[in-house]
């Protein structure tokens, strides 16, 4: 490459780097392109006599035949008005660059211009690069490649040959088929006449085979062929003759859709241009989502969301005005509102080919017109399908603007404004067995936030929902799990009607309500204290009774949650309300099993472990042996057992060890030997205690463990020598044993 031709170049990327950061439609042009496929989305540029790369514009690439011969071109199609950007004939002997991934450069001798395409995805350019040296192949051996003439003629007797020959050829030459039919005026008004006569007929078989057809000309991806079948000459036969797809057994009622939806005005287009691009948005996303949603390729899919966003339906502010104005109007009857609610529900749905530029600018056009209101009202609605409007387009509105639905939550509460907030929607929703339940968990993670980044509208979201709905959810999982004395509400508390009525929630829901909590306790930890002061964690850990493992591995999450904040307050907690219990009581009836409870429970330990968090060890360690020792193969639990062992001789000082026979007899490794000789241990038992301990890899110990006899820690004081538990003060409950005197034998470890 010439040094030219190199400053060209990075000139035409400096450029595309300029584009990438306007505003407005610019900025957007690239949001959708093709991977690959007949239809690429791309920028035309020409080197100016200056040396500058002046852009001509977007649109749509196809490698196609000139009108009139069979020479190839690269055609672009301006994606506004349709006026035709480019046309550049391949010949055998130009030669095309491709740079960055992103760029196909030439000099056009026809034009004397130095011409330059660029994409937004490098497998389109890859495609289109393959396709012109494909053709250029076959230009320099002579092999034009001649070989469809035409179609068969559109006849009831020729439907099947047909039918094989865009089947066939378009999976060779679909460029080639996509021209003749594009070309040919009458081919659409005779498809349409032969589908009106086979279906007065019921002629099923030939009804099938108009549908394969259909199918497979939308499947070519050719933008002539999509302007015609969706213009509104065809779009209804089109629809139509969709319904009779031979793998559903019954037929399907596509045109009552299009007659309920799209040719039902929900509010009155005075522009016929504008009425008419919205009837084809509908129908276009009806065929894509719905009829062939899983027939198209992507390509196709997205030539069809260029053209739905091609339209520029959501750009129309004037358009957005009258919608909300018309719902909120007390001249518009009940039955026009639903259908306008509706209608709304289905423009955020289209909205989501926008890509997320063109969705955030339309819901914040919604939001400022007054679309909460509206949303806030329609979900007090009986109507099950208005409802669930109202409940998808909030979801769409929390996802793409949290804090403008932040901001009218707040306002909502601060001015004490009548009707339910929509925080305590979203919670209610959390409790009903439904398909929006987890969507609902979601947004409110969303509005929650994080700890890290709270606004005042966010502090009086965290504040209402800390005071008036957390313990709803906390209560929820009490009366499914726990007994009665653990599962009432605390004096004061709200939500004892909702525990009422949900007294045995789903495990589903209990499992959003879970990790709802959990999020809450590690985003929000200071606020969850004050429910953690409580027994609102015991409660939560009533999980662990229940019979589902994913109830249970979420527990354990949750307690791992709260551990793994490291706050000296939550660990006095866990260990006073001893709330590992019902954690490692499942994990041994959960035996030998591998499995995620296995896992999650280990991981647990792992970290407290390595942690070094020292009164959790001496908890678990005192407190569940018993229950761990049957696993101590799990180089985890042998782990866990050597930090206790070498914490346990850290903590006595070395000149106290010898200091007198009744402390060296406290100490752990003093006691072990005592043990080991009292009962004959084995050689290699005491070989191991023999060690210098510093030498001892804590992280892959040898252990042979059932036999071995692990001392409690030594007592500081006399006190500490009683009962553990009997003691409020003592930061532990009644499940500690009588620590081992000296002259007594000791419980294992």
């Amino acid at each position: 490459m010439s040094a030219e031709e190199a400053a060209a170049a990075a000139a035409a990327l400096a450029t595309m780097k300029e584009d990438a950061g306007r505003s407005g439609a610019e900025a957007a042009d690239h949001q959708s392109v093709q991977v690959h496929g007949n239809m690429q989305r791309v920028k035309v540029y020409s080197l100016t006599n200056d040396g500058q790369w002046d852009d001509q514009g977007t649109g749509h690439l196809t490698i196609d035949y000139i009108e009139g011969s069979r020479e190839s071109a690269l055609a672009v199609v301006d994606e506004v008005d349709n006026d035709m950007l480019l046309l550049h004939r391949i010949t055998s002997d130009n030669i095309y660059r491709k740079q960055d991934q992103t760029i196909i450069s030439w000099k056009d001798p026809e034009q004397a211009l130095d011409l330059l395409l660029s994409f937004q995805e490098a497998e389109g350019c890859g495609y289109i690069w393959q396709n012109i040296i494909y053709l250029q192949q076959k230009l320099q051996s002579g092999d034009l490649g001649y070989g469809l003439k035409d179609l068969p003629s559109l006849e009831l007797s020729s439907l099947p040959l047909l039918l094989k020959t865009v089947l066939e050829w378009g999976t060779k030459d679909g460029t080639r088929v996509a021209e003749l039919i594009s070309q040919n005026d009458d081919f659409f008004p005779k498809l349409v006449d032969l589908f009106r006569m086979c279906e007065g007929s019921r002629n099923m078989d030939d009804l099938h085979m108009i549908f394969r057809l259909v199918k497979g000309i939308i499947s070519l991806n050719n933008l002539a062929i999509f302007h015609k079948i969706f213009s509104d000459d065809f779009i209804l036969d089109i629809i139509r003759a969709l319904e009779y797809d031979p793998e559903v057994p019954n037929v399907q009622s596509h045109r009552e859709f299009v007659q309920n939806q799209a040719l039902n005005e929900a509010i009155h287009i005075g522009n016929v241009s504008v009425a008419s691009k919205i009837r084809q948005t509908y129908i276009i996303g009806y065929i894509k989502d719905a009829i062939l949603l899983n027939a198209l390729d992507g390509p196709t899919m997205s030539s069809l969301n260029s053209i739905i966003e091609g339209n520029k339906l959501f750009d129309d502010a004037s358009f957005i005005q009258d919608l909300i104005a018309r719902i909120t109007s007390s001249n518009t009857s009940a039955e026009s509102k639903s259908k306008l609610v509706l209608f709304l529900r289905e423009l955020c749905v289209l909205s989501k080919i926008l890509g997320p530029q063109g969705q955030s600018q339309l819901s914040r056009d919604l939001i400022d017109e007054g679309a909460l209101n509206i949303i806030s009202d329609v979900l007090q609605s009986q109507d099950k399908e208005l409802f669930s409007a109202g409940a998808n387009i909030l979801v769409y509105f929390v996802n793409l603007h949290p804090n403008l639905v932040r901001t009218f939550i707040a306002n909502h509460e601060e001015n004490y404004l009548e009707g339910n907030s929509l925080l305590e929607f979203l919670v209610q929703g959390m409790l009903i067995d439904s398909a929006e339940e987890m969507l609902y968990q979601s947004c409110l993670e969303i509005l929650l936030g994080s700890s890290n980044t709270t606004t005042h509208h966010q502090d009086v979201v965290l504040k209402v929902f800390f005071d008036k709905h957390i313990q709803k959810l906390i209560d929820v999982i009490a009366s499914s799990c726990a007994p009665k004395s653990i599962a009432r509400s605390m004096p004061g508390s709200v939500g004892v009607r909702t525990m009422v009525e949900l007294h045995s929630a789903k495990p589903e829901t209990l499992l959003k309500i879970c990790e709802l909590l959990s999020f809450c306790a590690h985003h929000h930890t200071n606020r969850m204290k004050i429910f953690f002061a409580t027994n609102a964690m015991e409660k939560v850990l009533t999980l662990a009774h229940r019979t589902e493992k994913v109830l249970v591995v979420a527990a354990v999450r949750f307690i791992r949650t709260i551990i793994g904040k490291n706050d000296d307050f939550l660990v006095d907690r866990v260990i006073k309300l001893n709330l590992l219990k019902p954690v490692i009581k499942a994990f041994d009836e959960n035996g030998d099993r591998d499995n995620m409870l296995q896992s999650v429970v280990l991981e647990l330990l792992e970290y407290i472990r390595k942690q070094n968090i020292e009164p959790l060890i001496e908890y678990v360690a005192e407190s569940f042996w018993g229950q761990l020792v049957r696993f101590e193969r799990l180089q985890s639990i042998q782990a866990f057992k050597l930090r206790y062992l070498l914490m346990s001789i850290k903590s006595d000082a070395p000149e106290k060890i010898v200091e007198s026979a009744e402390i060296k007899q406290s100490t752990g490794v003093a006691v072990m030997r005592k043990k080991a000789d009292e009962r004959g241990a084995d050689k290699e038992q005491e070989g191991y205690f023999s060690k210098d301990s510093d030498r001892v890899d804590s992280s892959t110990p040898t252990m042979h463990s059932q036999e071995q006899s692990i001392p409690a820690r030594k007592p500081v004081n006399a006190d500490e020598a009683q009962v553990v538990g009997n003691n409020p003060d003592d930061g532990r409950h009644s499940p500690h044993k009588k620590l081992a005197s000296p002259s007594k034998k000791h419980e294992k470890f």
